[in-house]
């Protein structure tokens, strides 16, 4: 991957993890009643759970997008529609609504890291996000491990430090959204519409 390529691609990785969704969302809760240093398990869970996503994500496309160009464009202006589609989707979204919830009960580590992990994976947006927007970026004739490793962990840092600077700012940010909410989402819709017109122009090479 050049290195255009791939600063287009950490720019949609930003972009997705700005975009509130349910673990974004899961972070600012667990960051209000357990604290930060107890959500890290929360974020590592969902980043774990968004990994596992693109690892099937990359290795179904792969095989496919290797057997034809026209696959490949297919593939792209899919991922470009899904981009602008999403933007659009969250530009009208209304303000997220994050509860504090009631007192903080009694929770292990393993259990806050299986619901983060649990609400990456049961997302089905995220596998149809991934499985439209990662052929823009893959090159079919190198070796999968590479590049898995190379977007798995440009995606997960960004959203592990994502989360985790929600979590850290849970009690400031959360009524923030409440109140600037629907601008922050249509700055996040527009996000996306822009890097949706700019993965159309991207080539195989």
């Amino acid at each position: 991957m050049s290195l255009d390529l791939w600063l287009l691609y950490a720019a949609a990785a930003v972009g997705l993890s700005l975009t509130p969704g349910p673990n974004g969302l899961l972070s600012l809760t667990h960051g209000m009643r357990f604290g930060v240093r107890r959500t890290v398990a929360t974020v590592l869970g969902g980043v774990t759970g968004f990994l596992l996503l693109i690892a099937v994500s990359l290795a179904g496309l792969g095989a496919l997008l290797a057997a034809s160009e026209q696959a490949f464009t297919i593939a792209k202006w899919i991922g470009a529609a899904y981009l602008v589609y999403l933007g659009i989707r969250t530009w009208r979204a209304p303000p997220p609504r994050v509860s504090a919830g009631g007192p903080a009960e009694a929770v292990t580590p393993r259990g806050l890291f299986l619901q983060g992990f649990l609400v990456a994976t049961s997302n089905p947006k995220a596998l149809i996000f991934f499985a439209a927007f990662l052929p823009q970026f893959m090159d079919p004739a190198a070796a999968w491990l590479p590049q898995f490793l190379i977007m798995g962990g440009t995606f997960g840092f960004v959203e592990f430090v994502y989360e985790l600077v929600l979590a850290g700012m849970a009690q400031r940010v959360a009524p923030w959204l409440g109140a600037n909410g629907r601008w922050f989402n249509r700055a996040a819709g527009a996000m996306f519409v822009g890097i949706g017109g700019m993965l159309a122009t991207v080539g195989r090479n």
